[in-house]
């Protein structure tokens, strides 16, 4: 009986099963997917020798300087994770530990995933074309924009490519870049109104976008803490709430003219 067991025995009897539910936790699949950096891509360049921004309707403009959309590469819903990947995750900078929900918000099946993923990117592409057409005062029924990215889905480039779209045109309002030449990089869903949303992997995607050539990096306002985190050596960043906010902040750091904001 466990009342005549010394404290010594009671405690190593106890302990028994403890040790072998942990045994079966390191081997059993975890509802967790591993991220880390994935590719970046300067939209107002090529993805695989195709033009990611295509205008019709209004000349464009020969831009210098990159815009890089930045993205996360994930275990797939059916990978499986074990504990040992989840610590492994934990302890290391360059990986991030997510619930498999908030990666695959749309279930387990991979096929409607991928549907999911390239509606939300087509959406994201219409809003973005929107707002930067709606910023620069043209109207869509004139101005024709084609955006393409390959093997790249969900919402999270739109401010990129919103940005992307008035470089092209406009530029800087003065007849400069609006990157000022430099390689910038970032993310933020953005809506047809100009408002720039979370999307979370920011600390994964600062250092994809170092890693590319980036020296500043725009990220929403609500996702500064999560950015500076695990923040590069030689990244700069600037919190966004809205296109307009986006722009005014280049146009200042180019210029030199006018405040930038910083998380």
């Amino acid at each position: 009986m466990l009342s005549r067991l010394t404290r010594r025995r009671s405690v190593a009897v106890c302990a028994v099963p403890a040790v072998a539910l942990l045994a079966t936790a390191a081997f059993a699949p975890l509802p967790f997917s591993v991220a880390q950096p994935g590719t970046t891509v300067n939209v107002l360049g090529e993805n695989r020798g195709t033009p990611v921004i295509t205008i019709s309707g209004a000349r464009a403009r020969d831009t210098s300087g990159q815009l890089r959309m930045t993205t996360i590469v994930a275990t797939g819903p059916d990978t499986r994770v074990s504990l040992g990947d989840v610590l492994d995750g934990w302890f290391r900078t360059d990986r991030a530990v997510m619930p498999r929900d908030a990666v695959y918000p749309s279930g387990d099946d991979v096929e409607e995933i991928e549907r999911h993923n390239v509606e939300q990117m087509e959406e994201s592409q219409e809003a973005a074309t929107r707002a930067a057409l709606d910023h620069l005062g043209l109207d869509p029924a004139d101005v024709r924009v084609t955006l393409e990215l390959a093997d790249v889905g969900g919402p999270s480039a739109g401010l990129l490519f919103s940005l992307g779209i008035i470089d092209k045109l406009n530029g800087d309002g003065a007849g400069g870049d609006l990157t000022g030449g430099r390689t910038i990089a970032g993310t933020g869903t953005i809506g047809a109104d100009g408002t720039v949303g979370a999307v979370g992997g920011v600390a994964l995607k600062t250092q994809a976008a170092r890693r590319d050539g980036a020296t500043v990096f725009l990220v929403p306002k609500a996702e500064c803490s999560d950015a500076e985190a695990e923040l590069p050596k030689g990244l700069r960043l600037i919190p966004v709430t809205t296109l307009k906010d986006a722009v005014g902040s280049l146009v200042a750091l180019e210029t030199g003219k006018g405040s930038v904001p910083s998380c």
